[in-house]
């Protein structure tokens, strides 16, 4: 132990016992003069206390042995440890005295309470396992813990190791049906889902940063494995907006996510960031938060002052982004929030970023303009303010000496730190002071004991600074004065002053807001930036949707496509033409009504709690009523919203399919949602395959195809539009006729001893219609996730655009975009409405319609925007147009062409498996079967798959032909939750 900075030391082997042996060493963060140690668990289990800066220690054993230790921001005596066997414990005087808080708590998920949001200053946030096997997000105070005392603040399971607790901010994640959803508490309010993107479909997600009331997340999306998207939040942290994409990460050493993003310490708004393009990774820099990123300019000389002839983007600056991993080296980047400004990092000069022939750059003016120091790396520590730059080179030889610059890098002494070569293992600058002193550590051989030098650089500042010595800095991005919506004047030393500022120094800056220009807004979640810098809506995107959750008579923002950048101070300028207006609610009926449990699940066991979840995409939440009938007698209702937020809970007292049947009502109008709900037993996977459109009045062919195959008698229950009786089959196939024109939903359910699958599918029926298959160029597969909501978007896309292009009404044009890649579609071309009175003339003007569409995708006039920049063409696929399909004797039935399509899909299928050869355009629903087989059931949501359900107590097959199923049926049917496949075979009528 040393009280004077090393320059002696005391030995204490005999004030903690001789025969000791220690692991760890705390300091009390609001109290330096409190020490904890930690022995090692393999010999003992207890911690050695200080009060006097270790002076002296008194020892304690305990009955559990510490893993962790986590010190209360505020309250130096109140402690939290974490045992090696995942217990929980707090102690309230210093780790004298503890007590157990919880079991099965997840590592490193448990959190102090935040000053000025939490109410009880001893309150904890942890992850804990629970006594239903589930992981939950609990809150309860250290002597208040037990379980009548813990609180939930989430209703329901999370994800494991998802929990965080940061400033404002809780973040936990809960996956349903293999997708992961991420919820978010702002200020202790109540959790509200995430909203990113609508198809960035994320397979990860890291909390970046939580500065300045604004989450910046790294988010992998399903088609990533090295790369990373920065998104940046609204004040909430719920609407998320796209920073920069394809991000360089890594794995570090412990195996846990590196992220190439480095946050500039000292001034706010201005990042580095790694960025995969083209296969290569470049360094970019933004001084506004993420809105707008450039390359970094490369030094105008090299480090012996010579011109460096090159030109952006070729000739840029590449910048090693990580942060050391070992506390006592500088790491490859570097800036200190009492060095405003100034930046030191390792790096290349080329096209992109090299792991050879790497020097150190420093940068003086935030980043603008940077100049080569050194050709080898270096470890670089700030002293004084910046005043002075202390360099050692980073190698595996010994080395004795060290350099010392006081102009920012522009010349540098050589000085000797020892006598003998030291392999040097790090250096310790006190945290936290501005210090003039170092402690060196290292060894002179590989045998030796460790060995601490101590430099002090008293000496080599001549004297205190002066008013002469000062001189005015003036923030800037590329010259533009105006950062963060405001200009900043720092008070800097002057380079080359070598002189000293102390301790007692306090940074002087004088800021003044701008007037708000464009660059001082980002658009706002849902709308993306073009090239001319406008924020126009994504193509899944409707601004209308942000008034859905408005009340009459109240008010809500509507959206200009722009948001103010958070933290940007600008004033006046364009602030009233970008803002969000506040607008009166324009009242609306309800629409989009879903029920689903919150498992996700259609299944719950008799005598159970099944809890249901009502969702409403559209209508006033305070002013509708809510009815839910669940289908045993029993019913419930409530004035509004308010009470289902939380769920309603019903326990069934009986086996059976019960149709749970939603109903909300408000003076604009009503919406019903329906969810059949089996109670007990789990299932597999069922695909539906049906064609997208049917003749009126002709058997149309429905096969029910199960994933895997199942061994015994598989049952068949068919439920057709509003009926209240499934037909009960054994067979997988029936035949059946739709007489009324429009959609006909029909769903499967397919029971297999104890389990149940269903699948649902939606039937247009009309007197008659022609298709045509399409394809498209190449660039829309890259895109393509695979998941029938994308699948539905594109297909209404691609209907707009050729209505656009042709003049069509869209109601006579149906597009279904395959499963799968390439990516395919089939046009629908349908009859126009009440036309059977003049049957002959209305199928000339189909013909019309026909000519006029093919010529137009034959002309590759058909073309749509996916995203900024890219332009996707639809074409004709090179194959006979189907001829006119219609009711009538002379023409083709839609029961030949389906028993066509069953038989040759099923030869295809046969030839694939015995020959296994591919075959070009059936190849792609085998390829699909083996590569997404866990996409087989799809669902509403875009988080789910159909979950498996049971089904208990069924009678025999055969008796189940003369037996009614026991159904308690009201209102009518609409399409269930979780029914929908992603595994649509394509219809083959163009074939």
């Amino acid at each position: 132990r040393s009280t004077d900075y090393g320059t002696t030391y005391e030995k204490l082997n005999d004030k903690v016992g001789l025969k000791t042996v220690l692991s760890y060493l705390y300091v009390s963060p609001t109290n330096k003069r409190k020490i904890m140690l930690l022995s090692d668990p393999e010999i003992e289990s207890s911690i050695l206390i200080s009060s006097d800066e270790g002076a002296t220690y008194q020892k304690y054993r305990l009955n559990f042995y510490i893993q962790s230790l986590l010190f209360h921001p505020k309250q130096e005596e109140w402690i939290l440890a974490y045992s090696l066997d995942q217990k929980l414990y707090s102690s309230m005087d210093f780790g004298r005295k503890w007590q157990l808080m919880h079991e099965q708590v997840t590592p490193n998920r448990f959190y102090w309470s935040v000053t000025g949001l939490d109410k009880e200053p001893d309150l904890v946030h942890m992850e804990a396992r629970t006594a239903d096997g589930h992981t939950h997000y609990l809150t309860c105070r250290i002597q208040e813990c037990s379980e009548t005392k813990r609180s939930g603040p989430f209703s329901r399971s999370i994800d494991i190791s998802s929990l965080v607790v940061q400033d404002e901010y809780i973040f936990i994640q809960v996956t349903a049906g293999g997708r992961a959803n991420y919820y978010v508490s702002y200020r202790r309010e109540p959790f509200a889902q995430i909203k990113l993107p609508k198809y960035s479909l994320p397979k990860d997600m890291h909390i970046i940063s939580t500065d300045e009331n604004q989450v910046f997340a790294a988010v992998q999306e399903w088609n990533q494995n090295d790369t990373y998207n920065l998104y940046i939040s609204d004040t909430r942290g719920v609407y998320f907006t796209l920073a920069l994409e394809n991000v360089k990460s890594s794995r570090g050493l412990e195996g846990n996510i590196i992220i190439d993003l480095y946050e500039v310490a000292g001034i706010k708004g201005i990042f580095l960031a790694n960025r995969k393009v083209d296969d290569q990774i470049k360094t970019f820099i933004t001084y506004n938060k993420g809105r707008d990123w450039r390359l970094l300019q490369a030094p105008d000389t090299d480090l012996r002052g010579d011109p460096l002839v090159c030109q952006l983007p070729f000739c840029s600056l590449h910048l090693h982004l990580q942060l050391s991993e070992n506390p006592y080296t500088s790491g490859s980047v570097s800036s200190k929030e009492t060095a405003p400004g100034l930046l030191v990092a390792t790096g290349n000069i080329g096209s992109e970023l090299s792991y050879s022939d790497v020097g150190v750059f420093i940068s003086s003016d935030g980043g603008n303009s940077w100049r080569q120091i050194f050709e080898e790396e270096y470890n670089v520590w700030f002293l004084d303010w910046g005043g002075a730059l202390v360099a050692m080179k980073r190698t595996t030889v010994p080395i004795r000496h060290m350099w010392v610059s006081f102009d920012e890098g522009s010349s540098w002494s050589k000085y000797s730190f020892t006598s003998t070569p030291l392999f040097v293992d790090g250096s310790l600058v006190d945290p936290g002071i501005e210090t003039q002193i170092m402690t060196v550590f290292g060894h002179f051989s590989l045998r030796s004991e460790w060995q601490l030098v101590k430099v002090d650089y008293k000496s080599i500042f001549s004297r205190r600074c002066s008013k002469d010595d000062y001189q005015t800095w003036h923030l800037h991005n590329q010259g533009e004065p105006c950062v963060m919506g405001e200009r900043k004047i720092y008070k800097k030393r002057k380079p080359g002053a070598q002189c000293s500022l102390g301790r007692d120094y306090s940074q002087s800056v004088v800021s003044e807001p701008c007037v708000c220009s464009q660059g001082d807004f980002e658009c706002d979640y849902g709308y993306e930036r073009h090239s001319n810098n406008q924020c126009v809506p994504a193509f899944w995107f409707s601004p209308s949707s942000l008034s859905k959750d408005c009340s009459i008579g109240q008010s809500y923002l509507n959206s200009t496509g722009y948001r103010r950048i958070v933290s940007n101070n600008c004033t006046d300028g364009l602030r009233e033409k970008y803002m969000a207006k506040m607008e009166k609610c324009p009242g609306k009926a309800p629409r989009g009504l879903h029920i689903l449990t919150t498992d996700g699940k259609l299944v719950t066991e008799q005598g159970h709690n099944a809890t249901f979840i009502i969702l409403m995409e559209e209508g006033d939440l305070q002013r509708t009523n809510i009815q839910l009938d669940f289908g045993d007698g029993i019913a419930v209702s409530y004035a509004n919203f308010s009470p289902v937020e939380d769920g309603i809970r019903h326990v069934y007292k009986s086996a059976g399919i019960f149709q749970v049947t939603a109903y909300a009502e408000n003076s604009l109008g009503s919406d019903t949602a329906v969810l059949f709900l089996h109670v007990v037993c789990p299932v597999e996977h069922v695909h539906l395959s049906a064609p997208f459109v049917a003749i009126r009045n002709k058997d149309v062919n429905l096969t029910a195809v199960v994933w895997p195959s199942q061994a015994g008698t598989l049952t068949y229950f068919w439920w057709f539009g509003n009926s209240t009786k499934p037909l009960i089959t054994l067979e997988s196939s029936i035949s059946y006729i739709f007489a009324v024109e429009g959609m006909n939903t029909v769903t499967v359910q397919v029971a297999a001893g104890s389990t149940l699958i269903q699948d649902t599918k939606e039937i247009a029926v009309h007197e008659y219609f022609q298709s045509q298959l399409l394809s498209f160029s190449p660039n829309l597969d890259y895109h393509n996730p695979d998941i029938p909501e994308w699948r539905q978007d594109v297909g209404k896309v691609i209907k707009r655009a050729l209505a656009q292009v042709t003049g069509i009404p869209d109601e006579q044009i149906l597009v279904a975009v395959f499963p799968g890649l390439p990516t395919s579609a089939e046009l629908f071309i349908l009859p126009h409405k009440n036309t059977t009175e003049r049957r002959k003339s209305s199928e000339a003007d189909l013909e019309q319609v026909v000519e006029i569409l093919f010529n137009a995708l034959n002309q590759n006039l058909v073309q749509f925007e996916l995203k900024p920049g890219l332009e996707v063409v639809v074409y004709v696929t090179q194959l006979t147009l189907a001829p006119l399909v219609d009711s009538s004797t002379g023409h083709s039935s839609s029961a030949m062409l389906m028993l066509l399509s069953v038989v040759f899909v099923g030869l295809a299928v046969f030839l694939i498996y015995k020959f296994k050869r591919k075959i070009p355009w059936i190849n792609i629903y085998a390829q699909v079967q083996h590569d997404k087989e866990q996409e087989m059931i799809g669902s509403v949501s875009q988080s789910e798959n159909a979950p498996k359900i049971t089904l208990s107590e069924f009678t025999d097959p055969e008796e189940l032909m003369d037996k009614e199923l026991d159904t308690r049926v009201m209102g009518s049917i609409s399409t269930i939750a979780n029914s929908e496949s992603t595994k649509e075979i394509p219809n083959c009528t163009s074939v």
